[in-house]
């Protein structure tokens, strides 16, 4: 079974940047399409973005629109998630995940997060 690991979070203050990565441990993702995911303490999972492997369709959250950005490496085997303009609202452990159905249905296996602390 294809493990996706995300990694590249950290602390920041309010309106600062970070990108994510989700790299897949073979050599695919194991699905046509990987989203990301996010849930803060005591909060439900919540979608953040999703992309097609090929990087022709993406969707995001309501939350992230017009801040954030998905995009695909194929070569690389990797997704990545720009976050610009980031509120402490957007603190939370992020995920990816392959997608079983487009775009906020993920196949259910989860890997390690990252966590994203921004401060006011």
């Amino acid at each position: 079974q294809v493990q996706l690991v995300a990694s590249g979070g950290g602390s920041v203050q309010a309106g600062g940047s970070l990108r994510l990565s989700c790299a897949a441990s073979g050599r695919t993702f194991g699905s046509s399409a990987v989203g990301w995911f996010r849930q803060a303490p005591g909060k439900t999972r919540e979608f953040v973005a999703a992309t097609s492997v090929s990087g022709g369709v993406t969707s995001y959250g309501d939350s992230v629109k017009g801040r954030f950005t998905i995009s695909s490496d194929n070569a690389k085997n990797t997704v990545y998630l720009q976050m610009n303009n980031l509120e402490p609202e957007d603190t939370a452990a992020y995920y990816c995940a392959a997608l079983a159905h487009w775009p906020k249905t993920p196949t259910g296996s989860w890997g390690q997060g990252t966590q994203v602390t921004v401060s006011s």
